[in-house]
């Protein structure tokens, strides 16, 4: 890309990263974390459990095929930033619709590209997740430490990524109704649901009960989203209600908000999961799963005892649990995403297991 604005990520304690513009040329103040996928560039800059965070893909190269309508997990991206080693401009790709600069800057999405991003992954594992400032690289750094400092930490990112009032996605023939509360849901859930027989009501994390019982659903879904799960007391509050009076399946801030609402306890992780090849062991069956997983937050294993949960599955790389259920209630909960095809197959069978918990609902 020709004349291409020179940019820099700053940390708080003044390291600084240099490299070129490309997408939108706005500043922020963002997380910085970083995701080992190869592939799916497009749905993780779409994918609102990003929001207000500054994504370092270890793949070197992004951008190379584009972006397509049909691939957006959510309508309005609202990724940080986006940080690559080399940003290709020209889609080879007969789908392709937009680039992917093209994309960021009409959500306002700042990228920087030629960073060392072998380096930059580094000082986020040794040192941990942090924020920084991306800014334009003639900015002095004690002006962008200043912004970092000044920058209060949002935690009201569910609120912002929620849906404003419900909608619905039906299927033809279908067996059960979902309600799905939108914590920052990604489209391709909504689609797993459907593809099974189920029509989707996605309603705002805020719904009351009440409202959720007059739409007569058969299984309630607890999505993906941002920030740390204490922020959510509402859906925490929901849980508690319909633990027991409904077959409950949460993914990812799901899986958290499940767990605190039972008695357990979260805790932020180093640097968190996100990447496509976390191996995970299933408990039952003795599988190993390879999955895909964007979180920062996790359940401590210990804070599980007399919460009525047991451990399913544990993440095999750190030992951190990825799955609850409560056998009793019907409720249960992975901490990665099943819908993004991780393996490619290997968690499909967990959508199977909500369905078949509607149904004995249902039949008994």
């Amino acid at each position: 890309m020709a004349g291409m604005k020179k940019r820099k990520i700053v940390f708080e304690n003044g390291e600084e990263y240099y490299g070129e513009s490309f997408g939108s040329d706005a500043d922020a103040v963002c997380e910085i974390v970083f995701n080992t996928s190869m592939v799916g560039y497009q749905e993780i800059i779409s994918d609102p459990s990003y929001t207000d965070q500054a994504i370092v893909m270890t793949y070197p190269l992004i951008g190379n095929y584009g972006t397509a309508d049909e691939d957006y997990e959510t309508k309005l991206p609202t990724a940080g930033g986006l940080i690559v080693r080399e940003y290709n401009d020209l889609p080879s790709n007969f789908r392709y619709t937009k680039t992917l600069s093209e994309v960021m800057e009409e959500y306002r999405i700042p990228g920087i590209s030629g960073v060392d991003t072998r380096k930059l992954t580094r000082s986020i594992r040794d040192a941990g997740s942090r924020r920084v400032a991306i800014t334009d690289a003639d900015i002095p750094t004690e002006r962008a430490v200043e912004l970092i400092r000044n920058t209060p930490v949002p935690h009201d990112a569910v609120a912002r990524v929620s849906c404003k009032k419900r909608w619905y996605s039906r299927t033809a023939n279908a067996a059960y109704n979902v309600v799905a509360v939108d914590c920052g849901i990604k489209l391709n859930i909504i689609r797993s649901l459907n593809a099974r027989g189920c029509n989707v009501t996605v309603v705002p994390y805020n719904t009351p009960l009440s409202e959720i019982e007059k739409m007569r659903p058969d299984g309630i879904f607890l999505s993906n989203g941002p920030g740390d799960p204490q922020d959510v007391g509402e859906v925490i509050g929901l849980v508690r209600k319909v633990r027991g009076k409904y077959p409950v399946f949460g993914i990812c801030l799901g899986h958290q908000l499940i767990s605190l609402a039972c008695g357990a306890e979260t805790y932020k992780l180093k640097f968190g999961h996100r990447g496509g090849n976390h191996p995970v062991k299933n408990l039952s069956t003795g599988k190993v799963e390879i999955t895909s997983q964007n979180h920062s937050f996790a359940v401590r294993e210990e804070s599980l005892a007399g919460t009525g949960l047991e451990i399913t599955h544990v993440n095999l790389l750190d030992g951190t649990v990825e799955g609850v259920c409560d056998r009793e209630s019907g409720m249960f909960s992975v901490q990665y995403h099943p819908e993004s095809a991780p393996g490619p197959q290997d968690s499909a069978y967990l959508f199977d297991n909500f369905i078949a918990m509607m149904e004995g609902k249902a039949n008994a």
